[in-house]
């Protein structure tokens, strides 16, 4: 190793330190390279999440996510969000969740209840 590990400060040292990886790559686990390898993809990664944060998704394009991935209707969340008009006032965001619809949800469709407890961009945007 000819060069100490140092933080990522900024997009250059990023950059040198994805090279680096891309060198090391496939070393082997317990050696000073692999060991090397681990110590640069964890500095990567703390530098990606500060740089690169990303936000939590909105709860209606989540619910719509997971409607795509389960194959459901709107029909289908009749039973976790009330009645026709209410799912319709909701999935246009002209009505926010209340605490009720967001427990049916995270249980019935697994959407965590921090994304469904966050306002939608329209509640943001007001």
């Amino acid at each position: 190793m000819t060069n100490e590990l140092k933080p990522i400060r900024s997009e250059i040292d990023h950059e040198a330190a994805m090279a680096e990886v891309e060198r090391l790559w496939g070393a082997e686990s317990g050696t000073q390279e692999g060991d090397r390898l681990d110590l640069l993809v964890t500095l990567i990664d703390a530098y990606e999440n500060r740089a690169y944060p990303i936000d939590a998704p909105d709860p209606i394009d989540a619910i719509q996510f997971r409607m795509e991935q389960l194959g459901l209707t709107r029909k289908d969340l009749e039973p976790l969000i009330g009645t026709r008009a209410r799912v319709a006032e909701v999935m246009n965001r002209k009505r926010g969740l209340s605490i009720d619809m967001i427990r049916r949800l995270h249980k019935e469709l697994g959407i965590s209840a921090d994304v469904l407890i966050r306002p939608t961009r329209d509640e943001e945007a007001a």
